[in-house]
């Protein structure tokens, strides 16, 4: 039995659709951000950068919700090809997640939600950052059902991203192989069930009207039984 540290943010998403994709089963610990569960002594034992998510295997802690992508997928042979250049292609997509979309999206969400002083050149350079790199998605979901042949954790890990585009005031208009994989990928039964675990994702930073019309696009009213 796997143990599955998370909250209801888009990386946490990535770990608990790739368990319910998987069939895996697994213990949650539903992790509170907003009491700083992540920077317990306990929590820092498994991820010594107080994030989330992770997990523990039999005793084993992975951390970095890539790595727990990538460690699932190996060990259950799922969502992963397992001839090099297949495996490769997934992970480099997977990357461009981790190293493009997620923080580059992640500060469009801060400067276009949160920040208390609106400054215009950072929510436009972030906002312009992720729109662009939406269109490498389309270059690639254009002419290919998935990013990397078959369904993978190289979707997952994008769409926990991309499906939450509204919140970060980027749209994917004019991207029709993006808006083809988003509501594909959304009407899978897995990822209804992943997208409330712990629970359903409640956006702040907002009027009640945005929160409302977020939680209604990315499904996570759900049944989670689906």
């Amino acid at each position: 039995m796997i143990d599955l540290y998370t909250s209801a943010t888009p990386n946490g998403w990535k770990a608990s659709i790739t368990l319910e994709e998987m069939g895996v089963p697994y213990k949650l610990h539903a992790i509170s951000l907003s009491k700083q569960d992540q920077k317990t002594p306990e929590f820092l034992k498994i991820n010594p950068n107080g994030r989330i998510p992770a997990i523990v295997d039999d005793g084993f802690a992975v951390f970095e919700s890539g790595a727990i992508m990538i460690y699932l997928a190996e060990k259950f042979g799922k969502l992963m090809p397992s001839d090099v250049k297949g495996r490769s292609q997934v992970i480099q997509w997977l990357m461009f997640q981790m190293g493009g979309i997620g923080p580059m999206q992640g500060q469009a969400n801060v400067f276009y939600r949160y920040a208390p002083e609106k400054i215009p050149f950072a929510i436009n350079r972030y906002q312009t950052e992720t729109r662009r790199l939406y269109t490498v998605l389309e270059s690639r979901l254009k002419d290919n059902e998935y990013l990397a042949g078959d369904y993978s954790i190289a979707d997952i890990a994008n769409w926990s991203w991309v499906s939450l585009h509204e919140w970060a005031g980027v749209e994917v208009e004019g991207l029709p192989g993006v808006q083809r994989w988003l509501k594909a990928i959304a009407e899978r039964p897995a990822v209804k069930r992943g997208i409330v675990v712990p629970e359903p994702l409640v956006l702040s930073g907002g009027g009640a009207d945005d929160t409302k019309k977020m939680a209604q696009s990315i499904l996570v009213t759900g049944d989670k039984k689906d």
